[in-house]
């Protein structure tokens, strides 16, 4: 009698001890993130953060501010919408214990020479508080300019980071690159220091793969409207922002959610297909990733599963 009591005492124990273990690692494999987001230049920059945030796969660090001055919209300091929009995510979330640093309002001028900026010394710091065989997962939703500058700042941060960018329209076939989409022509010097960049973990998301992730207004209304908060401030941002780069669908009944892409991505791996490429051709050769494919459907019901949680 005793000795079953004994058993089912060590085996509780081994139970206990295998669940704090679990739980332990689990905490351990969030992935420590800073989002580098140009939030003001559109939509779908406020999309992703709003996914990012609270979000369990991602221990989220801070959120800095990027410029996009070739913005027709653009106003002498596109940095600071950014950071204004940022602040007033966090805020409708209560989230203002995420460090949100301010930027570059302008691109680099030469390729080895930096823009400093809170942005840029903030990712050099977390950088080098990452334990030994972590790395700082950097995801740029806009410019390069910060990323870039941090790296020419600091080039030892180089082994400590990985970067996940979009941008390009890339053909998988001819592994040709467009330079002049949006998010790369804000920056294409700061774009090239990273290709150039013998040793940087450097994976791509680019526009070709990212423009079949769409929401519908319908659904966005269904799911946001009229409950208020973070809610209606992403209703209301869909409804007063002006498309200025295509006049198909002038009811906005859909948007391309480029950015939500990139961070799905990085929260579930299994749904992208990735492969290596070569660099540009203008470029330093090396290979780099490139997602190739996404599975859109997986991608925008979790979306929706992560709002229900900051709603609920």
């Amino acid at each position: 009698m005793i000795l079953k009591k004994s058993k089912r005492a060590i085996l509780l124990l081994i139970l206990v001890l295998t669940s704090t273990e679990f739980v332990a690692q689990n905490a351990t494999a969030k992935q420590a993130l800073i989002i580098d987001a140009d939030t003001a230049n559109e939509v779908d920059d406020l999309f992703a953060l709003v996914r990012a945030i609270g979000a369990p796969e991602f221990d989220l660090l801070g959120i800095t501010s990027a410029q996009f001055h070739t913005s027709p919209l653009a106003s002498d300091s596109t940095v600071a919408e950014s950071q204004r929009i940022n602040e007033e995510i966090v805020r409708l979330l209560g989230r203002k214990d995420i460090p949100l640093p301010l930027g570059s309002n302008g691109p680099l001028t030469k390729a080895d020479q930096p823009q400093p900026s809170e942005a840029a010394s903030f990712i050099i710091t977390k950088a080098h508080q990452m334990q030994e065989g972590k790395k700082l997962q950097l995801v740029i939703l806009g410019s390069c300019t910060n990323v870039a500058s941090a790296i020419l700042l600091d080039s030892t941060i180089v082994p400590k980071i990985q970067v996940h960018y979009l941008g390009f329209w890339h053909d998988t076939d001819t592994n040709t690159y467009n330079k002049e989409e949006f998010n790369s022509g804000n920056d294409v010097i700061a774009v090239n220091v990273l290709l150039d960049y013998p040793t940087l973990d450097l994976s791509v998301m680019t526009a070709t793969t990212s423009q079949h992730l769409v929401f519908t207004k319908q659904t966005v209304d269904q799911r946001l409207k009229g409950k208020g908060g973070i809610a209606d401030y992403l209703v209301n941002r869909w409804e007063t922002y002006q498309r200025w780069w295509t006049k198909e669908d002038p009811l906005k009944k859909e948007w391309i959610m480029w950015d939500v892409a990139i961070i799905q991505a990085l929260a579930h791996p299994e749904w992208t297909t990735t492969k290596e490429f070569l660099t540009p051709t203008e470029n330093t050769q090396r290979h780099i990733k490139i997602h190739t494919a996404i599975a859109v459907e997986k991608m925008e019901a979790d979306f929706w599963r992560h709002l229900d949680t900051l709603l609920n």
